[in-house]
């Protein structure tokens, strides 16, 4: 089976961990400190802080912008429910918002239709790799968390995302563009932001009391980051050479829409097909090929919205299908599933 997606590691990031263990010093220390600033630095910005994972980073970045139970905060629906569990943490409300079917980003006619006095922050981000139009938000006066769990590396303009919003979180799970395991880091060029950030983070042997939060990254993972921080530019070259391959063969299709390739970085390579996505799924399967919705589920679709007022994601739930790309993949793998797609939506 050529599965969905896998992460890259190599002996190098075998033996960075293993040092780790063998200092004896593998919780929250040094080396994950070092991993912030060399973060900062690649992303091109003042301050960065590693949590536990790209929810609890996300978390943290609402926190600092003080968002709570009387405010709105609007998301996209075609995205994980991790997104949404973030603000439901803080107790705000998630106004959800349409895509754009051309790049499954947030539609910016339809966030400006869910404005209002109580709309707090807006969190954009950047799916599947393909950064969103991140100045046209900025023009709306609100904050812009930028969500980069999906395309750490990627550039706008010449600079990455990521440096854009008021503040901007990443995600480093197993299968992300780079990983630590689990992991995340929120960023900010607002030293106010940030300190109230790390003051929450340092929730143990303080003066005072208030909630604070068990989100710290260990010296392990960090580690593993800092070597894959490395090697991220070499990771995203080849999922863009791989994406060449896959264009080069699935444009032979009327029936496949392909997507849209420009700053793209390709951590999903996720085609729209005119048919049964599902038949599609199960036909790629028997082949050995496992395939998928790009979200499992869009969140109006669990909250009981009505379908009506997505019409763009509700399009792209029943379209849209992720195929493998990953940098252990190899080009005969592609071929043979760009191949076996075709065959299996004609």
């Amino acid at each position: 089976m050529i599965n969905h997606s896998r992460p890259t590691i190599s002996y190098r990031d075998i033996t960075s961990v293993k040092q780790i263990l063998r200092s004896g010093y593998i919780a929250n220390g040094p080396v994950c400190k070092k991993f912030e600033r060399d973060f900062s630095r690649f992303i091109g910005v003042r301050q960065s802080a590693a949590a536990t994972s790209g929810t609890a980073a996300l978390h943290l970045a609402l926190l600092a912008l003080n968002i709570g139970p009387k405010d709105e905060v609007i998301i996209p629906s075609f995205v994980c429910t991790a997104v949404l569990n973030a603000v439901n943490y803080t107790g705000a409300t998630a106004k959800l918002a349409d895509i754009e079917l051309e790049d499954f980003n947030l539609s910016l006619a339809d966030v400006k239709k869910k404005l209002s006095k109580k709309t707090k922050v807006i969190i954009l981000p950047h799916m599947f790799g393909k950064p969103a139009e991140i100045y046209d938000f900025l023009k709306l006066g609100i904050p812009v968390i930028e969500n980069c769990a999906q395309s750490v590396g990627a550039k706008v303009g010449g600079k990455r995302t990521g440096s854009f919003g008021t503040l901007s979180t990443f995600s480093f799970y197993a299968t992300k563009m780079l990983t630590t395991g689990y992991g995340g880091m929120v960023c900010s060029n607002n030293s106010l932001y940030m300190r109230k950030i790390k003051d929450l983070l340092d929730f143990d042997e303080r003066e005072d009391y208030k909630v604070r939060y068990n989100y710290r990254m260990s010296d392990i993972s960090a580690a593993l980051g800092l070597n894959q921080l490395k090697r991220l530019n070499s990771f995203i070259a080849k999922r863009k050479r791989l994406a060449g391959i896959y264009e080069e063969i699935l444009s032979k299709s009327k029936k496949i829409i392909l997507p849209s390739g420009k700053n793209h970085i390709y951590f999903r390579y996720v085609i729209r097909i005119k048919g049964d996505i599902k038949k599609v799924i199960k036909k790629l399967a028997r082949k050995g090929i496992e395939a998928k919705r790009p979200v499992f589920r869009p969140l109006h679709q669990y909250l009981g919205l009505k379908k009506i007022n997505f019409p763009n994601t509700e399009a792209a739930y029943k379209s849209a299908i992720s195929l493998p790309i990953y940098p252990t993949l190899n080009e005969e793998q592609v071929k043979f599933i760009a191949e076996a797609t075709i065959e299996a939506v004609e």
